[in-house]
This record gives structure tokens, C-alpha cells and sequence, in this order.
């Protein structure tokens, strides 16, 4: 079985390859022959073995994750190839083992994967922050919509991914040919999808910040892009300095007292 793992890390993202590409040889789908595409501008990075690296140079903020789906499907004949495809955001790593068990689709999933955002696991569908302007292609009715999902993971069979990316490419352009960009990007656009086609669904410990307490076991943890700089430094704005900013300790104990809370009375939001 052969595992496509899909990577962008432009400008100064590629401070995460090494601990990425380290920590998923290690565990993630060890019985799997994994192929890394890699989308990069950086000189550190090169092409060898199972990875291949794809030059690509910064968009610009908001282009950098929005077009994601181009830039996927702009290599879609080496992607064919694969029999599985997943995305990861740049700051992952994987602290436990992940088998092809644990995150490969099913048909009843449609054969794709979904990840539940760790901030919207426990709220009500009337709290989730989907698109809201009904001219937009990834507007979510208030009838619709069950779950909240994450951008920086998803997966799938890889004739049922790439459909989904030549999809999300289509809605994504007549929005722009209209000036409009969803609120929260390529995401909400996965969520317009998803509301759709059901995936298989990820519970928040295959998405699990770094420093955060949640009550589900840790199979990956999402480096604080903070402790780097944050956002706008690692997107290459020239304002942004390279300091660490320190998380609220108020923060930090809700969620301890939340995640307490949960594995106290036994409930399960998923």
C-alpha cells in the first residue's frame, strides 16, 4: 500500500520539515511504503528517496492555504500513483503510533477523512463559525452541518481526494472570480463539502496543540507556532518580530478543567 502525504511549507514554515518528516517514518502507518510531496521554496529541502519535492513559491497570505487544492492537483498524475492521500499542516508531528487502521476510510465514510477541530468539539451546531455569506460556495445553510472541521488534516482513497480537491478547486475560483473569500479559507470550504459528503471523522487526538488539555489520548501534538514567532512572521511579514508569545495561564487551566470535566462524567462529545 502506498501512502501520498501531502506538505506545504513555504518561506519560513520548513523550520517544522525535520520533526515532521522524523516523527510520521516513526509513526505514522509504519506498514505503509509512505511518499512525501512536498511544496517548497526552501533550500534545505530536497528531493530524495520517498520524497519529493515540489518548488513552490509564497502566494501570500491568504493565497498560501486557499490554493492548496490547485497545487495538489497540479501533480495529480504523480498522486495517481498512490492509493491513499493525506494532507498535514507544517506544524504536526506524531507522538504515538498511527496505523492504516486508525485513519483509513471506509465506503460507509464516503473514503475520506475529516478531522474534528479541538476548539468546536464540545459546542453546539449553532456555535460553529461556518461560511455565512450565501453568496459563497462554501456557505453552510443554518439547516445544515453537523460537525466543525479542521483545515490542517484531512484525507481519502485517492480518486475520491482528488475528486473532492477538483470540487473545492471549482468553488474556490467562482468565489474569487466574484471577489469573495470565505471567512476562515480553505476551511470552511472543507466544511461546505463535508456537509455534504460525510467522512470518516478523526477525533481532536489526531489534532492535539501543543500545551493544550483535552480528554482524548495524544496521537499527535501541533507545534505552538507562537513559541516561532507566530502567524505573521512565519508568513514572512516583515512587522512581525521573533519573539515567543507566552499562552494565558487562564487559557491553559479552562482547558485543563475542561478536559477534566469530560473524563470525570464519562462524556464523550463524538
Amino acid at each position: 500500500m502506498k501512502i501520498g502525504i501531502l506538505y506545504i511549507c513555504t518561506g519560513k514554515y520548513d523550520v517544522f520539515w525535520k520533526a515532521f518528516y522524523e516523527s510520521a517514518e516513526k509513526h505514522l502507518c509504519p506498514e505503509a511504503e509512505k511518499h512525501y510531496f512536498v511544496f517548497t521554496d526552501s533550500e534545505q529541502i530536497s528531493s530524495e528517496g520517498r520524497v519529493h519535492k515540489i518548488y513552490q513559491e509564497r502566494l501570500g497570505w491568504p493565497k498560501d492555504t486557499l490554493m492548496r487544492f490547485h497545487l495538489f492537483l497540479d501533480i495529480k498524475d504523480q498522486l495517481k500513483e498512490m492509493d491513499y492521500l493525506f494532507f498535514f499542516n507544517a506544524n504536526y508531528t506524531f507522538t504515538k503510533p498511527i496505523s492504516t487502521n486508525d485513519i483509513l476510510p471506509t465506503e460507509s465514510d464516503n473514503y475520506l477523512v475529516g478531522q474534528i477541530h479541538p476548539v468546536a468539539y464540545h459546542k453546539k451546531r449553532k456555535t460553529f463559525d461556518y461560511e455565512k455569506n450565501p453568496q459563497s460556495t462554501a456557505y453552510i445553510p443554518a439547516t445544515a452541518g453537523k460537525y466543525y472541521f479542521a483545515g490542517g488534516l484531512l484525507g481519502g482513497r485517492t480518486p475520491e481526494f482528488l475528486l473532492m480537491c477538483f470540487t473545492l478547486k471549482n468553488n474556490i475560483d467562482k468565489d474569487l472570480s466574484k471577489d469573495i473569500i470565505a471567512k476562515w479559507h480553505d476551511e470552511s470550504y472543507i466544511n461546505q463539502f463535508f456537509s455534504v459528503v460525510e467522512p470518516k471523522k478523526l477525533n481532536p487526538g489526531f489534532c492535539y496543540p501543543e500545551d493544550w488539555f483535552l480528554p482524548f489520548k495524544k496521537k499527535t501534538l501541533l507545534l505552538d507556532k507562537n513559541k516561532l514567532g507566530g502567524h505573521a512572521f512565519l508568513r514572512g511579514a516583515d512587522s512581525e518580530t521573533r519573539f515567543p508569545v507566552i499562552r494565558s495561564k487562564l487559557f491553559k487551566v479552562k482547558q485543563y478543567i475542561r478536559a477534566a470535566s469530560y473524563k470525570l462524567f464519562g462524556y464523550s462529545p463524538l
